[in-house]
């Protein structure tokens, strides 16, 4: 797995605890996060292999693509997977000059950058198909192109979300809407030993819920027993034995950022003809692709028929919603766990940018502890790469180096002077010097579930900042077991 995962940094969310078992990775949801290797730029950058920091040379993407080929030419005798998640192309829209050259002045692009940045991914997965073929695997090997959802910064649009400049093939929306240009992507597949070759269209609504049992029934393998999976094989489809499912079926549409629980009709209800947005708006997708045209008040039967199918649906999923993945403390598989700033529940500073100013976080987190022992809890302002003081702010200068998020106001100074550390029923404050890099907890934690874990720091005035990095190691077992 090389690039973006963005499905948790710590145990047991890691892509190398998921079943990869080479990653080359930034952390967070992009280069230059939280969470991330503090600096990272996009050119030049320390990324993560296997959780272990390396430092590279050269431009993101080209960095992915490379470690790829590198992975499959070690693989190349034997069955591989190889999943590359692109960073790009998203903001912050950073691109070598002679990539984002050719769109500059083109009153018909909203961002050269982002085209830019979307010329270098070309040029790299045409490197990629040169590969394969060098190596003769090429026409044995499955390639998928794809991409993210909707477009981030290649269209600008009106209030109703219709395209008015740049390119979102037509549809209405871009990333984050509920609209066809905010979930419809790609999907473009290669094999012509499976019989699957290009210049044929296929016109059914396939899910990325439908991507594992296609994998599965193309490669011939066993589904795991006692899985029942939300998607379905598209292979028949792909091999051109069928022109659509012999049934429709019904998808939905549903963001969820935050802790809180999503409102009820912020969604999308899908079927192979319809759209059903915010539970009142219907568009016939095969008609008016645009999603132009309303057609509610035409059609109540199936306005009333999808909004039913929701409430079914609804009623499954709800019952979740507020079911946070705890990150696990004291697993020999991650230990120490660095805790930052970008997961905490509530208010997050999800860039470095944000740390530089001071931007304010909650500073808890939603965890289990796995062990009981002695837990040490090292609360910082900066994380341990850079080591400084944590009143000490870092300069204009240096913080404009931060190319992806260079703090917009003044670098602030944190002048705590308790640091503070709740667990279960465990509380425990200690004082904070000046030029101290970090605030040393120590607790013996004889329970073990699921908590929360609270760090932060106190000013002299009482006001409280959450600590933007925390670092929990269980140091020893308890000596006896808890008894409650």
């Amino acid at each position: 797995m090389f690039g973006k995962w963005h499905l948790g940094d710590n145990y047991p969310y890691r892509p190398f605890d998921r079943g990869f078992d080479k990653v080359v990775a930034h952390k967070g949801g992009g280069v230059g996060q939280t969470p991330d290797f503090w600096g990272n730029s996009y050119f030049d950058d320390t990324y993560f292999h296997n959780g272990e920091t390396v430092a590279h040379e050269g431009y993101c993407t080209d960095i992915w693509f490379d470690e790829t080929m590198r992975f499959i030419e070690e693989r190349r005798d034997e069955p591989f997977f190889a999943y590359i998640g692109t960073n790009a192309p998203h903001s912050p829209y950073l691109v070598a000059k002679k990539y984002l050259q050719p769109y500059v002045g083109n009153p018909e692009i909203p961002e050269p950058a982002f085209y830019g940045m979307i010329a270098n991914i070309d040029e790299n997965f045409g490197k990629l198909r040169v590969k394969l073929r060098k190596l003769g695997i090429e026409d044995n090997t499955i390639l998928i192109f794809m991409t993210d959802n909707g477009s981030s910064g290649g269209c600008d649009l009106d209030r109703d979300q219709f395209v008015t400049r740049g390119y979102n093939a037509g549809m209405r929306g871009k990333k984050a809407s509920y609209y066809d240009g905010g979930t419809r992507v790609p999907f473009f597949i290669r094999w012509p030993k499976g019989k699957i070759g290009g210049g044929r269209d296929i016109g059914e609504m396939c899910l990325h819920v439908d991507m594992l049992p296609t994998f599965i029934d193309l490669c011939g393998l066993a589904a795991p027993d006692g899985v029942k999976f939300d998607g379905r094989s598209f292979a028949s489809l792909l091999r051109g034995e069928i022109e659509q499912f012999p049934d429709d079926r019904i998808h939905f549409v549903q963001y969820r950022q935050g802790t809180e629980a999503p409102e009820k009709w912020t969604n999308t209800v899908m079927t192979r003809r319809w759209r059903l947005v915010y539970g009142k708006e219907l568009y016939d997708i095969k008609a008016d692709p645009g999603q132009k045209r309303d057609i509610a008040a035409e059609h109540p039967d199936v306005v009333a028929r999808l909004r039913a199918a929701h409430e079914e649906w609804w009623t499954e999923v709800e019952p979740q919603f507020l079911d946070l993945c705890p990150i696990v403390l004291g697993n020999d598989a991650e230990n120490p766990t660095c805790l930052d700033a970008m997961d905490v529940m509530g208010d997050v500073a999800w860039n470095q940018g944000h740390i530089a100013m001071a931007q304010k976080s909650t500073g808890r987190w939603t965890v289990e502890v796995e062990r009981a022992g002695r837990y040490r809890f090292s609360l910082r302002r900066w994380p341990e790469e850079l080591g400084l003081p944590i009143d000490q702010p870092i300069s204009r200068g240096e913080a404009c180096q931060l190319a992806p998020f260079a703090p917009i106001d003044k670098c602030r100074a944190i002048q705590a002077v308790r640091a503070q550390v709740k667990l279960f029923d465990l509380e425990k404050v200690v004082k904070v010097e000046v030029g101290q890099v970090e605030a040393v907890v120590e607790m013996e934690v004889g329970r073990t579930g699921k908590t929360e874990l609270e760090a932060w720091f106190d000013a002299a005035d009482g006001e409280s900042q959450g600590a933007y990095y925390v670092y929990v190691e269980r140091v020893r077992a308890l000596k006896a077991p808890y008894a409650p």
